[in-house]
């Protein structure tokens, strides 16, 4: 197996989301976007408005990375932090829309500006290979994955589309078994934070689940996740949060799906830590 990474660690804000971000922040007409995000949205979000000069305020639960929080800020966004026990996210983002009616609500995922913006990336994965297997990426709410798919649809070729789920909040597994979206009771407890969501998008399923749409989804143990954070910073020096080694781990503990001997590309979707989660990961054999 030959294996690749697409690392978006070092795309603005350590992620992939500024492709989706800068899209909204850009093409919508509102001054003012509203959005749910446990971190990497969210700071590519704030980051893109202050580009097109607009405000941004973003919804986040009360146990995202402290990193990610003071991101948020520092690049000009307002932080509405919530216990998500209490309330979730999607009933604040409403509460908020409320009191500014002219507000765009933007999903991190479920939105036809953020699917696009990710397609971004699976056109220059396939501008790199002429006899590529697979993409492998993080699935959370979808908006990465379905940005995948669309690309290989626009490239048509045969590479098949996997996402990588944490086991611990497999919502999307349980979907496609089903053939029907499936939810998860709570926001799952997850190392992978940028994985903790309830369910993935409707727009997402119906590119997912449709013709020729997403191949498989490989649940992933937080032990494994773990493990592949580790692996990538002592094998190749690259600094990871944990659901960025998603996909990697995915591969490589599932080594079996992969047979073809042609090309296999992870993406590493971000590398926005917390320094004491990430010590901690290093440190904790």
């Amino acid at each position: 197996m030959k294996l690749t990474i697409a690392s978006e660690t070092f795309q603005h804000t350590g992620s992939f989301k500024f492709r989706a971000a800068f899209q909204v922040a850009k093409n919508v007409p509102q001054s003012n976007v509203i959005a749910a995000s446990s971190g990497n949205f969210g700071q590519a979000l704030a980051f893109a408005c202050r580009i097109f000069g607009k405000k941004c305020t973003v919804v986040m639960p009360d146990t995202s990375a402290k990193v990610k929080v003071d991101a948020v800020r520092n690049f000009g966004g307002i932080v509405d932090l919530i216990d998500v026990s209490q309330i979730s996210r999607e009933a604040r983002v409403a509460q908020l829309a409320a009191e500014d009616p002219d507000a765009y609500i933007s999903s991190a995922f479920d939105d036809a500006w953020v699917i696009a913006g990710n397609a971004t990336l699976g056109t220059e994965i396939l501008e790199h290979f002429s006899d590529l297997e697979a993409i492998v990426a993080p699935v959370g709410g979808g908006g990465l994955t379905s940005g995948l798919v669309l690309a290989t649809h626009e490239d048509n070729r045969n590479v098949r589309v996997i996402a990588a789920e944490p086991l611990a909040g497999n919502d999307a597994a349980r979907s496609f078994r089903a053939g029907k979206l499936e939810t998860n009771e709570s926001e799952p407890k997850t190392i992978a934070d940028g994985a903790r969501t309830r369910s993935l998008g409707k727009l997402n399923w119906d590119v997912l689940h449709g013709h020729d749409g997403l191949n498989s989804v490989i649940e992933v143990p937080d032990s494994q996740i773990i493990e592949t954070v580790r692996t990538l910073f002592l094998k190749l020096n690259l600094k990871v949060e944990p659901t960025g080694a998603l996909a990697v781990a995915a591969v490589l503990n599932n080594q079996e799906l992969f047979m073809t001997g042609r090309p296999v590309c992870c993406v590493v979707s971000g590398g926005n830590v917390d320094p004491a989660v990430y010590a901690k990961i290093l440190t904790d054999l």
